[in-house]
Parts: C-alpha cells; structure tokens; sequence
C-alpha cells in the first residue's frame, strides 16, 4: 500500500499530528515505522534520494587532482565544488517554498531528474566547463531534494514516529562519510573518475521509481497560491551573488577590489530590492515574516551558525593535519571523518532526547558538546597526536548530531503543512549561508598570515598560529550557538504531556 494523504479522521486526544489537519491512512503505531512497514518504500526512496547528496559530499574530493589532469584545467579545480555549492544554495529556499505550492512529489522528482541529468553531463565531460555545467545541475538537484525529502519526512511522520526515522535517515550520512572516499578512491585508481558521478544513475532512477510508484499525495485543497516569479528572481540573483563574492573574494580576487566590490554591492541593492518586494505581493516566493516566530527564528540562525563552524573545520583539519602534524591525505581524512560519524550518530539518537527532554534542553545539551569540543580545538598544537584531533572533531560531530537536527524538527513541527516546505528551505539555507561566511571569514584569517604552495594550500611557518585562529572563529562560534539554544522556546511540560498521551492511548 502507498503513503497516501487522506481526510482528516479521529485521532486520540492529545497526539499531535504529523501535519496539522491531515494524517495518513497508517496508523502511526510503533509498528508502521520501519522500511518493511506501509511507509517503508516512502522512507527507502528518500534515503536513496539523501544518499545522492550524502555521497557527493565526500566521494569527488579523491578525484578532483586527477579530473584537473585529463581535462587540463587545473586552476578551475575550485569551481567543481563552488559551482555545486552556489546552484545548491540558491535553489534550497526555492525548492522549499514551491513544494508548498505546488506539491512535494514534483519537486522531488525535479531535484532527482536534475541530479541525474547534471551526473550524465559530469561523467562524459569532454572539457572542464562542461564538468562545471554538470555540476550546476547536480546542485540544483541537491538543492530540491535535500529540504524536500526532510519535508516529507516531516509531513508523513508523527513527532513521536520521526524520533526512529530519523535514525534511518542520519544513517545515510554515517554510510556515505565511509563509502564515498573509498568509492571515489577506488573509482579514480583503479576503473575511471567517471564512474565517480556513472553510479548516480542507477540510483538516481531506483529512487524516482520508487517515489512514482510508493508516494501519493491528495489534490491541494482550494485554488493553488499563485508562484512569485519576480520574488523568485530575485531572491536566486541576491543569494547567488552573496555566496560568489563570499566564497570567490580572497582567492580569486582580492576583498577591497573592484570585481569583489561590485558583486556584493550588487547582490545587496537585488536583496534589498527583494525584501521590499516580499512585504507588498499577498503570496511571497519567502516569507520573511515566518523569521519572527521564535523557534523558526532560532532554528534559522542556529543553523546559520552551524554551517560556519561545519565548513571551518571541514576545511581546516585536513589542512592542519597535513601541513602541521605531516600526516598524509588518508588519515587527514579520517580526523575529519569523526565529526562526519558523529554527527549521524547523534541524529540518529536525538529523538530519544526531545522526545524525553524537549527541544530546547536537548539543544542545550548538544550544544555543550558543541562547545567542548570546539573549545578543546583550541589546544591542538604542532606536536598533538592525530587521535586528539579525531577526538575533537568527533566531540563537535556529536554536539551537532543534538542540535542541529532537533531545532529543525522543532520548526518544522510549528507549522502546517502549507508552509512546512519554506520553513525547511529557509533553515538549509541559512546553513549554507553560514558556511560560505565562514569559508570567507576564516579564508581571509589564514591568506593574511600563510603563504601559498605551488598546488594552492596554505602553508609557511605562520600555518600554525593562522590555523589557531581559526580554531578560535569557531570556538566563538560554538559558544553562539549554545547561547542561542538558550532562547528556544521552552518546552520541557510539552515533552511531559506527549509522553503522558502516548501512554494513555496504549
């Protein structure tokens, strides 16, 4: 039987719905949650659809030496990642809000259709600005499927119930942050980097199969909410801007230059014009005003903050522990594979945590860990053992793992389904966002005091100090973060009585 929305029917008193004024023909039972249960090959499909932006996180960075050999492009190595993070970035907010609109299933499709299209174009590329081309694609892709798919988690799950789906979904990551190296690895020396991006087809049409044939959902009710193009345009033109001259300014032009000046002046006259846009249309491309709500307003800026400290160490550890400590790629790469462990393991547990504690205690609690492990980066030095390090990160991962996902949740669950999409894009988003300002924040700590190498990392006998001070970035970082915990609501009775009515119904 397909996952499908139906008319709202009784329901016990006291159990919150997964989406407000609907539920699903299941009945949400401790033994409807699984991948063998009514709903299970709705949750394959969307893992299958995670897994597509999980492995593409980790499985090109093997390769990209070798791509910049055979297409001779050397120096456009960057944009491989860049170009995917910008396409990704712009169409998440989007993405969110248009599932609102006009359904989750079209625009999942559409994020897998791209993917899928974007990996076809990466794998025959024939020049670097071919490669470059797919990997927009690919982004714009990963851009759909990532808020979508937490959306429909979030729209065919109770609150109770995604405290265990979650653990099927975090599971994804902690697969890929082993399988996607290795992959990439065993692809690049051994059969062709090609099938770096060939292996995302089969995927791609198993996991659109399965979401043709297993998830349905009903007709909207009423006349559909009229599509803000013009807020759309500008919302993609001012974002995508922003991140170029954030994530391009230092590298490939200087912050005080004239090509730096004119990007972000542009991209703050566009979002500017488009904050004055959304406050006179009826049915804005992004509601600015969901902002005010105070657990969608913290989650956002949590989130913005998460993906600083995320992108400061995700970048910085492997480049600390090779220039600094001497170790080599390999295990540069598995110190920076614990915070990626980590994180899913967490996740996968937090449920048991907001279900018990709430969202804003177990927020709390993550985000000590947070700053534990944040702080303790801050006494790493030229001699620390590489399992310092490893513990460090996977200190931070943990904490992340019980913050980040639980105050998503908790924003999701504030609303209904009509704009549960645009709350989930705004917080990704807000993820990106962050990670592009720290790229620049801390890009700009390290080209101040290291030089540059021949093949483009930093290094010099200043590498230390300038990668303590980023170290400190997100250690204050960290410290923001717990602070912001503080101002969720509070929630600790709500978490009471919902165990109190799940005991009552059984």
């Amino acid at each position: 039987m397909a996952a499908r929305y139906v008319p709202r029917a009784d329901r016990p008193p006291g159990i919150p719905d997964a989406c407000p004024g609907l539920v699903l023909d299941v009945p949400p039972t401790s033994t409807s949650v699984g991948l063998r249960s009514e709903r299970g090959p709705v949750l394959l499909s969307l893992m299958l659809s995670t897994a597509l932006v999980a492995l593409d996180a980790t499985i090109i960075a093997t390769a990209s030496a070798t791509i910049a050999d055979e297409l001779g492009a050397f120096e456009q190595v960057p944009w491989l990642f860049s170009s995917y993070l910008l396409a990704q970035a712009v169409s998440t907010p989007l993405a969110g809000r248009l599932s609102d609109i006009v359904g989750r299933k079209r625009l999942i499709l559409a994020g897998v259709g791209f993917f899928f299209l974007g990996s076809v174009l990466c794998g025959a590329a024939w020049s670097m600005g071919a490669m470059v081309a797919g990997r927009v694609l690919q982004g714009l892709g990963a851009g759909a499927v990532m808020p979508v798919s937490q959306t429909i988690a979030a729209d065919i799950y109770t609150l109770e119930e995604r405290a265990r789906v979650q653990g099927y979904l975090a599971s994804v990551w902690a697969i890929s942050s082993v399988v996607g190296p290795t992959l990439g690895g065993v692809f690049t020396e051994f059969v062709s980097w090609r099938w770096i991006f060939l292996v995302n087809i089969p995927l791609c049409a198993l996991a659109a199969w399965m979401l043709v044939r297993r998830y349905h959902e009903s007709p909207l009710d009423g006349d559909r909410e009229p599509i803000d193009h013009r807020g759309a345009v500008l919302l993609a033109g001012g974002s995508a801007l922003l991140l170029l001259g954030l994530l391009e300014g230092g590298s490939s032009w200087a912050w005080v230059s004239v090509p730096s000046v004119t990007v972000l002046a542009l991209a703050g006259a566009l979002l500017l014009v488009f904050v004055r846009h959304v406050r006179r249309v009826a049915h804005p491309i992004l509601d600015l005003g969901l902002l005010r709500r105070r657990v969608i307003g913290v989650a956002t800026a949590i989130s913005l903050v998460v993906g600083m400290v995320v992108l400061g160490l995700a970048t910085y550890v492997p480049i600390y522990a090779q220039g600094v400590l001497g170790v080599g790629p390999l295990m540069a790469g598995f110190a920076l594979a614990a915070m990626m462990v980590g994180w899913p393991l967490s996740a996968s547990n937090a449920g048991r945590f907001y279900l018990r504690l709430g969202f804003r205690l177990t927020a709390i609690i993550g985000s000590t860990l947070v700053v534990a492990g944040t702080a303790s980066s801050l006494l790493l030095g030229e001699s620390s053992p590489l399992v310092a390090v490893m513990g460090t990160t996977f200190l931070v991962g943990t904490g992340m793992g019980l913050t980040a996902v639980p105050t998503l949740i908790a924003a999701q669950s504030s609303v209904d389904h009509t704009i549960r999409g645009a709350v989930t894009g705004i917080n990704i988003f807000a993820r990106s966002l962050g990670s592009a300002v720290g790229v620049a924040v801390c890009g700009a700590i390290v080209n101040a005091r290291a030089t540059t190498g021949p093949d483009g990392m930093p290094s010099g006998p200043d590498l230390m100090a300038a990668i303590h001070l980023v170290f400190v970035v997100v250690a204050v970082c960290g410290g923001v973060i717990a602070l912001l915990a503080f101002f969720l609501p509070a929630d600790r009775q709500a978490a009471r009585d919902r165990r109190a009515a799940v005991r009552a119904v059984d």
